[in-house]
């Protein structure tokens, strides 16, 4: 007898002796507000015009003038862990999320990916009968499962997600992304030249993607996560909103940081009487800099102005392209940034990380004379510390430490049906963190996440909702205690209370101080009173413990070198013996999960049938800024070694013949930062060269086969230049890093995030 599962009706011999049965699909009710959640990256609190800056942001300061404005938001100090923490409403160590998702170490407070027993708002809102979308960055898979191979069960689409367009690393170019639509790589749809930015196309896809769902389902609400690249490194915008700030910051960073300062108290954002915390280790007054350290430091600033300006126009796009469409009244829009300003770009900037993950730590007299690139495609650059204290004022410290600076940030509310018109424009100023955003969703909505999904028993949502907030004002806060730790950096929050220990990795803890602040008469933490106050430190410190094992914070880890290790353990995408075999046609490859060549004895070998006539890319990796490529052109095998700009190019002296052959590329590591190249034909030398820099990390976009994705490694060809004959397979044959070379990689790796 057949087994009619799940069917409620009854089935006779004939129709007419039979009762039809239709399942109800679920639906959040017509009253259900769509809720879209818009995520910046490495933006501080003082960034946005509404909390301080004098950069151009007038379409989120409208959100906040007809909104509610968060002037006590905290997030964790790093992107992955703040991205668990909000789409799961739970804490990101508890959810496996400890440190950014391109390591995993074994235990499950680092997974490398959001635990399955913990579904994301996305699964939650989809089985209530929401559309699901996402756009710009994921980062929450384990990124060796990011090639076009997977496995994709952590990618958006598998998290609830019924629709993702964007790129799923830490970082990427925004004139040339690396992108995936759903589950596949795709190709921007213009190119730099033809004026692409991805801001601007997540934008253009989200629009897209509500009008599809609207269009079809008028009656189903809709989430979005709209997770901007911006303002992460590098920043770069459109020229013209570069030519915008030329000269805006001429005047330093001590008096621009001042001026915010007071704009802030002036505004409401922080008490009357916070003081400005003095400038952190480091930063030098700007009047000691030398011309040229001003001249980089305050072009570096403009391009972060310009990259923030541009976002803030998409933001008006999408708010209009809602408005258009009689949406934005009942869209609860929220808007915050992951983790404070960055300090990866060092107490003078950088004009591309990867020269400054390669030890060449390029001084502003050298960087000067390529201070009209900044902000465009041929830069990678961030600015430097004096900068970022800027954006986080009036706080100490940045992104990766558990101070203030590290985890205070702006956020924005926007909902017209749901804030009474009283209330908009005024802020709240009670205790938020970034997990309790979508509890409050949930508390809105009516929705309660099931405690078993799918079979698996799902871990207790443990944000707290402040949709009490919404209509009153003087509401208690709804969290009174929350932890901190980000790299063995510790922080807890209770009450009026924090304790906070920064730390340094490897360094024992006993070694090591707490400090003790009373934020509700000094926010800036400028006033330690652990000496003063020992018996409250030590309650704070065991309440830190408390939380530490409630949340499945432990162990403590700073480990940066060593997780790297783990990339070639069992069932990784990565041999023992380190040999690769790429056979076309294949998708780009993200670097974690390809076969690395940076700081290696590598030999790319490409197996080929031969016409006369056939050219182009063997194999490439990298970027215009800096790469390696091999390639054919003009019957002669090339190979050209872009060290960020510098090109070293190798032309076989003899043409490749018609017919079966092997063409190699030789990589070898000197001494010192030197190098060896050569090319070779069915194994006879067709050319050699000596390099001063031998690449340790080479670039952020991985490599491709068969042709050149994205930004042209060499400057012999335009992308992509693919190969048009015949190539059977390249392989990758890498040697063991050496260990200067794993301590590069490691902390290229972290500070990428």
């Amino acid at each position: 007898m057949a087994e009619n599962y799940g069917f409620e009706g009854k089935i006779g011999r004939t129709v007419a002796e039979s009762e039809p049965w239709f399942a109800t699909p679920a639906h959040p009710g017509s009253d259900a507000p769509n809720v879209i959640l818009v995520l910046l990256d490495d933006t501080g609190f003082a960034q946005m015009g509404c909390f301080g800056s004098d950069i151009d942001t007038p379409n989120i300061d409208a959100l906040a003038a007809n909104g509610l404005q968060f002037t006590n938001f905290h997030v964790t100090p790093l992107c992955s862990p703040t991205r668990a923490a909000l789409i799961s409403g739970r804490s990101n160590h508890a959810v496996g999320m400890r440190t950014v998702s391109n390591f995993i170490t074994g235990f499950p407070n680092q997974l490398g990916h959001i635990s399955n027993h913990a579904a994301t708002v996305a699964e939650v809102l989809g089985d209530e009968g929401y559309g699901t979308f996402a756009v710009g960055k994921w980062h929450l898979a384990p990124m060796e499962q990011c090639s076009a191979a997977g496995p994709f069960d952590q990618w958006p689409l598998a998290r609830g997600f019924n629709r993702f367009y964007g790129f799923l690393d830490g970082e990427t170019d925004q004139f040339h992304p690396e992108l995936v639509a759903d589950n596949h790589p795709v190709d921007a749809p213009r190119t730099a030249e033809e004026g692409y930015h991805l801001s601007e196309d997540l934008v253009d896809q989200a629009l897209h993607i509500i009008s599809d769902f609207k269009g079809v389902r008028p009656d189903r609400p809709f989430l979005g996560y709209i997770a901007f690249g911006a303002t992460h490194a590098p920043h770069q915008a459109p020229a013209s909103y570069m030519a915008k700030y030329r000269g805006k910051y001429d005047e330093g960073w001590d008096i621009v940081r001042e001026r915010w300062f007071k704009k802030q108290i002036a505004n409401g954002v922080i008490p009357a009487d916070t003081v400005l915390s003095p400038r952190n280790p480091g930063v030098q007054p700007w009047e000691d800099l030398s011309d040229n350290e001003k001249r980089l430091a305050a072009r570096l600033q403009e391009a972060f102005a310009a990259f923030l300006d541009h976002t803030d126009d998409q933001i008006g796009r999408l708010v209009e392209g809602l408005r258009k469409i009689g949406q934005l009244d009942n869209t609860v829009l929220v808007i915050h940034a992951d983790n404070g300003a960055s300090q990866e770009g060092g107490p003078y900037g950088v004009m591309h990380e990867m020269k400054f993950f390669n030890g060449i730590f390029e001084t502003p007299d050298q960087a000067i004379k390529d201070i009209d690139d900044i902000g465009g495609p041929n830069s990678h650059n961030n600015y430097p510390w004096g900068w970022a204290q800027v954006g986080n004022t009036p706080y100490r410290w940045y992104k990766q430490n558990t101070h203030e600076g590290g985890v205070h940030v702006p956020m924005v509310m926007h909902w017209p049906n749901g804030i009474p018109k009283d209330q908009r424009g005024t802020k709240r100023d009670q205790f938020v963190f970034v997990a309790d955003i979508v509890p409050t969703m949930y508390d809105i909505i009516g929705v309660t996440p099931p405690k078993v999904r799918k079979g698996l028993e799902q871990m207790p949502v443990t944000g707290h909702s402040f949709k009490s907030f919404l209509k009153d004002p003087k509401a208690p806060a709804t969290n009174t205690v929350q932890h901190f730790e980000n790299g063995g950096s510790l922080a807890i929050v209770a009450g009026e209370w924090k304790a906070v220990l920064k730390h340094t990795a490897g360094q024992p803890y006993s070694n090591e101080k707490w400090e003790l602040y009373h934020l509700s008469i000094d926010r800036s933490e400028c006033n330690d009173l652990a000496d003063s106050e020992p018996a409250k430190l030590e309650e704070m410190i065991a309440h830190w413990w408390e939380q530490a094992e409630i949340h499945g914070v432990l162990p403590l880890d700073d480990r940066g070198v060593e997780l790297f290790g783990s990339r070639f353990r069992k069932n990784s995408p990565h041999p023992e013996d380190r040999r690769y075999v790429y056979r076309p046609p294949m998708s780009p490859m993200p670097g974690q999960a390809s076969g690395g060549i940076g700081g290696r004895n590598v030999d790319i070998v490409a197996k080929i049938t031969y016409k006369k006539g056939d050219e182009g890319v063997l194999y490439a990796s990298g970027t215009q800024n800096s790469g390696v490529s091999l390639f054919i052109q003009n019957g002669r095998l090339l190979l050209d070694y872009n060290a960020f700009g510098d090109h070293t190019i190798i032309e076989s002296a003899g043409l490749v013949p018609e017919g079966d052959h092997e063409l190699r590329a030789v990589l070898r590591r000197g001494d010192g930062m030197s190098g060896y190249l050569e090319v070779t034909i069915d194994g006879v030398s067709g050319g050699s060269a000596e390099v001063s820099l031998y690449m340790r990390m080479i670039s952020s976009v991985g490599p491709s086969v068969g042709f050149d994705h994205g930004s042209p490694v060499s400057t012999r060809y335009s992308a992509p230049y693919a190969y048009t004959g015949e190539l059977h397979e390249i392989i990758i044959e890498s040697g063991p890093r050496r260990v200067d070379t794993a301590k590069a990689e490691a902390q290229a790796e972290m500070n990428r995030q």
